[in-house]
């Protein structure tokens, strides 16, 4: 199933999405006469969904999804805990070796977007990247989680760009400046349930810049796997629900690409990973 945080008329709401039609909350609450409560997160992580699902064959999506504008699908979530060289080829890239052990940047949360939104690029950044990553959506408070429970953790899926200025980034030395400006996380289009995707570990991805292909690869390509990579993350920090983990991007962005240009203002960047949908957005350079 595919959710979605949604906007129109300036109001907020959320609904499933399907075939390019939506089924908003009240509507939901319409046909299958469960109170829903009015905000995403609580209708996500306090057990609405649960109740909701056994109710999914009377729901109807009644209005078109271009009549709404989509919200990065979680508000105020507490983490957005992105993995650093997490597929072989990039790493190889940026002349590094994949890690054994999660190499993290913690990213603010105003740095979320949603699609068909602008990248907010002050002028001052000269090196503005891209990084095309599956991210979860953790569904409940975990702490020492094993491999095998991993799954359980996870409520959904959604695609993450993982915006960088490389220049402020590599003068640093660290990575978090480089990546913590506001609109550099773009998230979306919505949050797909876990029990919608059979394996996350083999999906196809690409990420296009004015219609030009700079990703192609597959999730099959992670050096962590997903398991591992909420065991390792939930003996650091406890994961709490809302909690958004972007699991590293593949090879193919501007730092150390000669030929491969940094993203500049107007540029229109896709990403699109199986079974997710597409992200989309527009860089505007600002100041």
């Amino acid at each position: 199933m595919k959710i979605a945080r949604l906007a129109y008329s300036d109001k907020e709401t959320y609904g499933f999405v399907k075939d390019g039609k939506v089924a908003t909350k009240d509507h939901i609450i319409i046909e299958t006469g469960v109170p829903l409560p009015q905000t995403i997160k609580d209708f996500l992580f306090d057990g609405w969904f649960d109740e909701i699902k056994d109710n999914v064959s009377k729901i109807s999506y009644n209005e078109s999804l271009s009549n709404f504008k989509l919200l990065a699908p979680i508000p105020n979530p507490p983490k957005i805990i992105c993995l650093a060289f997490n597929y072989t080829d990039h790493a190889k890239e940026q002349n590094f070796t994949a890690p054994s052990d999660p190499v993290i940047v913690i990213k603010p949360r105003t740095t979320l977007t949603g699609t068909n939104s602008d990248i907010v690029c002050p002028s001052f950044v000269k090196q503005l990247d891209y990084e095309i990553e599956l991210a979860l959506v953790i569904g409940k408070d975990c702490k020492n989680v094993s491999e095998s429970d991993a799954k359980d953790a996870i409520f959904g899926y959604t695609i993450l760009n993982d915006v960088s200025a490389r220049d402020i980034q590599m003068s640093d030395k660290q990575y978090t400046r480089g990546k913590a400006f506001d609109t550099f996380a773009p998230c979306g289009p919505w949050i797909t349930t876990a029990d919608d995707i059979s394996n996350p570990q083999d999906l196809k991805m690409i990420t296009k810049v004015n219609q030009v292909t700079r990703q192609n690869s597959s999730t099959s390509k992670m050096s962590l796997k997903i398991p591992s990579i909420v065991s390792k993350l939930s003996k650091i920090m406890t994961l709490e629900k809302g909690d958004i983990i972007s699991t590293g991007t593949p090879s193919g962005v501007a730092l150390n690409n000669p030929g491969i240009d940094f993203l500049k203002d107007g540029d229109k960047i896709e990403m699109e990973i199986e079974d997710l949908g597409k992200l989309e957005n527009t860089v505007k350079v600002v100041g």
